[in-house]
């Protein structure tokens, strides 16, 4: 079984969009890389050492961890498209997204991937406990769950969560049109108009001052609701 598994690495690819995350980005990429695992890290115009500890990473592992930079920060939604992209150029069976920031454990990836690989899944959402959210995080994202339903017709128990899993057939459906953090609504979206079947595992979420500066808050809730918005009115 062991050996199946280490197999099947060779097939998956972790994409890792990363923005002025020096503290966190060789930690997470080495890990990941170490434990078998093709990364993507795609460096969004960050303005601190982000890229250059990227470089020092990929050659301690050439073969597994792959580089691409955005001239300028084009936003969450735009790194993950490229990243993705790039992961079905290089013929991956399986792409996963994984934050930079150091709030996903890697030992979830095997959960969240396995729906897929099991054949139960076209798409996998790592769905992280509300229970042990910060007050502020769990309203946002609880009402971020119920304007999902709404708008997208589809209830998830976490549909702002960074950690998810496609396969190849999948992520080739998938029309990523925005660039900010209203990419993770949209994932739930292009999931329901294309009627792709969708597991939800639960996963264990890290929190750091730096972890919750980040995703969904009132201001952010905002600008996806009017992305929510727009979205009616597409053709």
């Amino acid at each position: 079984m062991m050996d199946i598994m280490s197999n099947s690495k060779n097939d998956i690819f972790i994409v890792v969009p990363a923005y002025n995350e020096e503290k966190t980005v060789s930690h997470i990429i080495e890990g990941i890389a170490g434990e078998g695992y093709n990364v993507i890290l795609v460096n969004d115009g960050s303005k601190d050492n982000t890229l250059n500890l990227a470089i020092e990473s990929k050659r301690k592992y050439p073969n597994q961890i792959f580089i691409v930079s955005h001239v300028i920060n084009r936003g969450l939604g735009a790194a993950l498209k490229t990243g993705m992209v790039v992961a079905l150029n290089k013929n991956a069976d399986y792409i996963l997204t994984f934050d930079a920031d150091g709030q996903h454990e890697i030992s979830d990836i095997p959960k969240v991937v396995k729906p897929l690989q099991d054949g139960e899944a076209d798409a996998c959402i790592g769905a992280r406990p509300f229970k042990d959210m910060p007050l502020s995080k769990n309203f946002a994202n609880s009402v971020m769950n119920f304007l999902t339903l709404v708008f997208y017709g589809r209830k998830v128990k976490d549909s702002q969560g960074g950690l998810r899993a496609f396969t190849a057939d999948a992520a080739s459906k998938i029309d990523i049109v925005s660039s900010g953090y209203a990419v993770s609504s949209e994932f739930i979206k292009e999931i329901s108009d294309n009627n792709l079947r969708l597991a939800e595992v639960e996963i264990t979420t890290i929190y750091t001052p730096e972890t919750q500066s980040k995703g969904t808050d009132a201001i952010v809730g905002l600008k996806i609701l009017f992305k929510m918005i727009l979205d009616l009115f597409r053709l």
